[in-house]
Parts: C-alpha cells; structure tokens; sequence
C-alpha cells in the first residue's frame, strides 16, 4: 500500500522488500491433540484463538460477540485467549467459560496457534499486525479487517477473510462463513500457509539483497 501510495506521488523505483516471518517456528506440524484437549475441546472443536495485548484498544469486543454467534452453530466450540493486559481479569470473570492461557512464547506459543482452527482478529489499530503472518504461517485460517498485514495477505475466501473496516456484522457473519464446512477450512488452512512460505525470514533477505544489487547497478 505505501508503495503504491509513493508510486502516486511520482517516485520511481519503490521496491517492496515486506515483513518476514519465522515458517520453521511456526508450522502446523506443532498442531498438539493434548494442548486441544487441555483448551477442554470435544472432538473436532472448533477452537477459536486470540493471540496478543488483552487491551480495549484491541476491540476484543467484536471478538466476544463473534464467539458467542459462533457458539450458537456450534455449541461444542473453544475461545482460547493467548496474551496478556489491562483488560485480562475482567475478561477472565466475564467469561469463565473460555480458556485463559496468558503470555506465551517460542515453540509453546507456536503449538498454540497451530492447535486451533480459526484465528479472530479484531483490531484496527496496527501498524502491521504481526500475529496474522504467524498465525497464517501455522496454517490458522485468519478472520480480520482488511487493513495491515491482513488487507496484504489475505486472499477472500481462499486463506482466510477480510471484512470492511468497521463492519462488525460482516466480520461476524465471514467467520460463520469459515465455519460452515469442515473440508472447506481445512483447504483455507493449507492455503494460509503456503501463502506465508515465500515470507520466510530467508526469503525476505533475499529480496532485500536483490533490491540492493540493483540499486548498485542503477547508481553504476
């Protein structure tokens, strides 16, 4: 998007190098049957994840009123939160029903993502949004607004969905959506990751080390 916008401006020669992410760390392989069961689900679930700042200002709102319609369809379903913030004991007394697993890190953070099925992010105040290439990475279809790294990396209805920003019944009805067919996520979830192995952090340095060569060979 900011390439475009200074493309707009006149300025030549933007290239676009992007933001990595660790696939290696975070792979589907790290799908754990009993972190699932611990998270309290029964059979096939689904377990819906948050990962990040437990803050207002990341609109968890929408992310309680998405759950509970998903609730409806399915009865059977998990809300795993992953994180940590000003907002985690009310949210926790709130709703003792869902599973508060605090901060996590590393390889237990990246089980974590590659153990639920459909990824809820709600907010609308990123710079980028690091959580969707890793949990896209785990093969974790993503529901969010189409801003950040979502509007760059989600493609409709083939790796996950995007809705208006400030559509909150659009965002809830696209997650019914995912939910409705469970071959249709799994096919979502394949597509996610194969859309962020090209966004291997080695990857990532080679397109910068392109970038650069060509900009010597410019200047020569």
């Amino acid at each position: 998007a900011l390439a475009a916008d200074l493309a707009g401006e006149g300025l030549t020669g933007v290239r676009v190098v992007g933001r990595g992410v660790d696939t290696e760390l975070y792979d589907p392989a790290r799908r754990s049957s009993a972190l699932r069961k611990a998270w309290g689900i029964d059979g096939d679930g689904p377990a819906c994840l948050y990962v990040g700042r437990v803050a207002a200002e990341k609109n968890l709102a929408l992310v309680k009123k998405t759950f509970a319609a998903i609730q409806v369809r399915h009865p059977q379903a998990r809300m795993v939160w992953v994180g940590d913030g000003p907002s985690a004991t009310q949210l926790a007394a709130d709703h003792p029903d869902h599973h508060f697993a605090g901060m996590r890190i590393g390889e237990d953070l990246a089980a974590h993502y590659a153990s639920a099925d459909l990824f809820l992010f709600p907010s609308l105040t990123e710079t980028y949004g690091n959580v969707v290439a890793e949990a896209m990475a785990s093969g974790l279809p993503v529901i969010a607004y189409r801003s950040a790294a979502a509007a760059e990396l989600i493609a409709q209805q083939k790796n996950g969905m995007v809705a208006s920003p400030g559509d909150e019944r659009g965002y809830v009805d696209a997650a019914l959506w995912m939910l409705e067919e469970s071959a249709r996520l799994r096919e979502m979830a394949v597509a996610a990751r194969q859309t962020m192995l090209p966004r291997s952090w080695g990857g990532v340095v080679d397109t910068f080390e392109s970038v650069a060569r060509e900009a010597i060979g410019g200047q020569a």
